[in-house]
């Protein structure tokens, strides 16, 4: 067996397995005992109900990992890429354009396997649970726009990336990692204003106690922004959530209709406070350093792989090509990402406490923090009692029973 090929079946089948012992302990560690910080707010029915939702749900991902696993090892093993990329060079085009054909019709194909998963995580699922708003039509319409959107922002910068490889010979990874970086730039700034708008509609927030409310704690924390929006979160499902979008005085405080119906004006401003926080203590410009970082890595290593025989021998891939050589370097990427993300969330933890604290000092107010936390677990039915082995391979948020307790020691 090709030594490529060997290295990247091991790599696909730890990562399945890693997840799949995390989502096991997951569940093993569910208790039918509500803790005492949730009496009052789960009911038995309901505290029940949250816990056969972590169980469908981990079941159902389990099985579509499975599925996804299965599949790619049999595209790979039955040489489907090099059917693929013979039918992109069919059109005798040259090595961007049929990298842009190639990139194409994997997405096309991945992407066309994913949607029965999506249309029984939604229509079966969400919405046994109470969760589910969105129509067929809406479902269609969000497919249609995300892969238009897709194909308008993702292929040119691949062609950009792919031109680079191929002319700029071993400065080409600096080029295309700068060139990665400055359009991700862009699109933060042009996000909240074309694409968002595609999905959803926002509008400002009445004038009222919340408006009033939020925009004092805004001067005083001297927190520029462009306003407050209303987002019709409603329209695909019941969840609750609140985000900040946008740099600058453009920032935008974006809060879901739902949450708006289901918690009161502290509460909401608590929430803010610590999307605020974030800002404050500069866990966003810390992030995104982090992914440039990450990009330059990427591309770095990457460049050693650039037509590598050896590596295109194992996919089964007659031509070697440049635009094929990053579809098969994700394969052998996987470890690294994955030791990547987990470093994220371990720092991503970290700023949520800090987010936390932040809002208390400024807000003054942690017993609506608390019970902000409280009802958005309850709303969402969220885990209470996760591992800790899958806090450490997958939360980007501590558990909220964590946070809590953080909360009641913070002295103000």
């Amino acid at each position: 067996m090709n030594v490529y090929l060997l290295i990247i079946v091991i790599f696909m089948l730890v990562s399945f397995f890693i997840d799949s012992i995390a989502d096991y302990l997951n569940i093993k560690n569910m208790s039918d005992v509500l803790p005492e910080e949730f009496k009052g707010y789960y009911d038995e029915e309901k505290y029940k109900k949250s816990q056969n939702y972590l169980k469908d749900k981990t079941v159902f991902d389990f099985i579509n990992s499975v599925f996804v696993l299965v599949a790619q090892l049999i595209f790979i093993i039955a040489g489907g890429f090099n059917l693929v990329d013979n039918f992109a060079r069919s059109f005798g085009y040259g090595e961007v354009v049929s990298g842009v054909i190639f990139i194409t019709v994997l997405v096309v194909i991945f992407n066309v396997i994913k949607i029965p998963f999506s249309v029984y995580n939604i229509f079966v699922i969400e919405e046994k649970y109470g969760f589910n708003r969105m129509t067929v039509k809406t479902f269609i319409s969000d497919l249609i726009k995300n892969n238009i959107l897709l194909l308008l922002i993702g292929l040119p910068i691949f062609a950009v990336i792919v031109w680079f490889f191929m002319f700029y010979g071993q400065e080409s990874w600096l080029y295309a990692a700068v060139s990665v970086i400055l359009f991700e730039l862009l699109i933060m700034f042009v996000a909240p204003v074309l694409i968002m708008p595609l999905f959803n509609k926002y509008v400002p927030v009445e004038d009222g106690d919340l408006k009033t409310e939020l925009e004092s704690y805004a001067k005083r924390e001297n927190f520029k922004m462009k306003g407050l929006f209303k987002m019709d979160g409603s329209k695909r499902s019941t969840k609750t959530n609140a985000f900040f979008t946008g740099f600058g005085r453009f920032r935008r405080i974006v809060l879901f209709d739902t949450l708006i119906a289901k918690h009161t004006v502290q509460e909401l401003v608590s929430v803010l406070a610590h999307e605020m926080g974030h800002y404050k203590k500069g866990h966003i410009k810390k992030f995104m350093i982090m992914s440039f970082i990450n990009t330059f890595i990427m591309f770095f290593i990457l460049s050693f792989f650039i037509a590598n025989p050896d590596l295109f021998e194992a996919f089964s891939v007659e031509n070697i090509s440049v635009y094929a050589s990053f579809v098969f370097f994700g394969f052998l990427y996987t470890p690294i990402s994955m030791f990547l993300s987990v470093i994220q969330n371990i720092m991503s933890r970290k700023y949520e406490y800090e987010a936390d604290r932040y809002a208390v000092e400024t807000y003054k107010k942690p017993e609506a923090m608390i019970e902000a936390l409280k009802k958005l677990s309850v709303d969402n039915l969220s885990n209470l009692t996760p591992h800790k082995f899958k806090v450490f391979t997958e939360y980007s948020h501590p558990p909220v029973l964590e946070r809590i307790k953080a909360i009641k020691n913070i002295k103000i």
